[in-house]
Parts: structure tokens; sequence; C-alpha cells
């Protein structure tokens, strides 16, 4: 039994001539598009890797920031 990728899916719906001429074993004539497609979509993925990353860090600065204001606060009060 073959196993059907997500891949195989996506491409059927997309276009189901074009998974057709695939599974003949038929290559797109645009191949210089695709890869320039693929690197694009590549640094897009870093990009939003790295604004998840900072996001993070903003909201952990944000929170060490309120701990010490508040060690700050209860210290001064004494």
């Amino acid at each position: 039994m073959k196993t059907i990728r997500a891949s195989e899916i996506g491409a059927y719906l997309y276009c189901q001539r074009a998974w057709w001429y695939q599974k003949l074993g038929n290559t797109p004539a645009n191949l210089a598009e695709l890869a320039e497609g693929r690197t694009i979509h590549e640094r897009h993925g870093r990009r939003v890797l790295a604004a998840g990353f900072f996001k993070a860090l903003a909201y952990g600065l944000m929170l060490l920031t309120l701990v010490l204001l508040s060690i700050y606060l209860t210290l001064a009060l004494l």
C-alpha cells in the first residue's frame, strides 16, 4: 500500500493535471522559478522564526522588569 503525502494532496487540489504529469515523471519547465520560490520561502521562514524568538524575548524581558520593579517597590516600602 502506497502512502499518500500531504504534498501530493496539495498538488492534486491545486492542479489535477500538474499532479498527473508529476506522477508520469514529467519535470516542470520552470525549474529556475521553482528554485527561486523555494529560496524566498526559506528566507521568509527564517524571518518568521526570528520574529517569534524576539517576541518571546520581549515578553521575558517585560516579565523580568515587572518582577524587579515589584522587588524594588517592596524593599522601598520597608
